[in-house]
């Protein structure tokens, strides 16, 4: 060891002395720690913090006891003691802060495939409302100047393109308003006025809304009530929920099939059910059923007929959020001839 009492220059001739035994110590304990880091380079993190503490304490023990010869005297004991309580400090402290940054790490990975799904689903929804809008709008334009340059004159030629003017518009009106009603759920401004609402009422004023776009398609509808739920929330958007998924089956049910809604109570929870015959939805894209834009890779959604509403990809989406907003759940699965979609919200208390 070294004398503080020595000169100066005696302390370096020995320092220079005792390195290179040191160096013949140290060097092969930080060689085996560096291949110890490189073998669990994959494992956790925890563990490579742990092996990268251990790893200068390791080198500076047998370092020391090297340089001393083994010869264990008061101040090598003390030493030992010191890098002991080094260990026993820092240890827990590495495992603990691996943990964090672990943890930090996977959340910061999912925030980024999360927003990396949600750019995609941004991206998704404005092809799709681009090509939407430009096709209504299209059809206006193209029928607004065929009546603008007197290319169409007879009374029933005209009242016939005003009608179809009046249906793409009231396209794009609903277009407008399921945007406006989706950016709502999406940024949390959605706000609902609860109160007790019977749901066999919700029901059967959408049914009754729903029956001549029913009838134009040759669709029959049935409804079938065991009990008579009563939940808390807010009649337009419980109304809303009900009329996009019947429309949503009626618009998927071929003529001449049957839209069934079965209402109920399991538990706690009012249950409605609504039945199509679409001839049932791949297994693979029963989890997208309820993303925004997503009308599946059999086109499912036809083209118009008349003054029938076909939305852009949302009607979906909203319900969800909807459904969400008041508490509730929504599933969707193949059953029968076609597809059922089931809401379970949390009865009135």
């Amino acid at each position: 060891m070294i004398d503080p009492s020595e000169p100066f220059s005696a302390m370096v001739e020995h320092a220079l002395h005792i390195l290179p035994v040191a160096l013949a110590f140290t060097v092969p304990v930080t060689a085996v720690g560096v291949l110890a880091l490189y073998l669990l380079r994959k494992g956790r993190l925890a563990t490579n913090l742990t092996v990268l503490v251990l790893i200068p304490v390791a080198a500076v023990v047998v370092g020391v006891l090297g340089v001393s010869g083994f010869m264990f005297n008061t101040t090598l004991t003390t030493m030992l003691l010191v890098c002991l309580l080094v260990v026993v400090v820092t240890l827990p402290a590495a495992i603990l802060l691996g943990r964090m940054i672990a943890a930090r790490s996977v959340w910061e990975r999912e925030a980024r495939e999360r927003e990396r799904a949600a750019e995609a689903s941004r991206r998704e929804l404005v092809a799709w409302i681009s090509h939407d809008l430009r096709t209504p709008l299209a059809g206006i334009q193209a029928m607004a100047e065929a009546l603008a340059d007197g290319v169409v004159a007879e009374p029933r030629e005209v009242a016939e393109y005003a009608n179809r003017i009046g249906g793409e518009t009231r396209r794009l009106s609903g277009m407008v308003d399921d945007l406006f009603e989706l950016s709502r759920i999406t940024a949390g401004a959605l706000e609902l006025t609860l109160s007790e609402v019977a749901l066999q009422d919700v029901v059967s004023d959408t049914l009754a809304g729903q029956q001549p776009v029913a009838e134009r398609k040759r669709v029959r509808l049935v409804a079938d009530a065991r009990e008579w739920p009563v939940v808390l929330g807010s009649d337009p958007e419980l109304a809303r929920i009900v009329r996009n998924l019947v429309s949503n089956a009626i618009r998927h049910t071929p003529p001449d099939g049957t839209v069934a809604v079965q209402l109920g109570v399991d538990g706690t929870s009012a249950v409605l059910a609504v039945d199509d015959a679409c001839g049932g939805i791949p297994e693979q894209e029963l989890g997208r059923v309820f993303d925004v834009a997503f009308r599946g890779s059999s086109a499912r959604t036809p083209a118009p007929r008349g003054d029938e509403p076909v939305g852009a990809g949302l009607g979906l989406a909203i319900t969800k959020g909807l459904v969400e907003a008041h508490r509730g759940r929504i599933t969707a699965h193949n059953h029968g001839p076609g597809c059922r979609f089931e809401v379970r919200l949390p009865l009135a208390v």
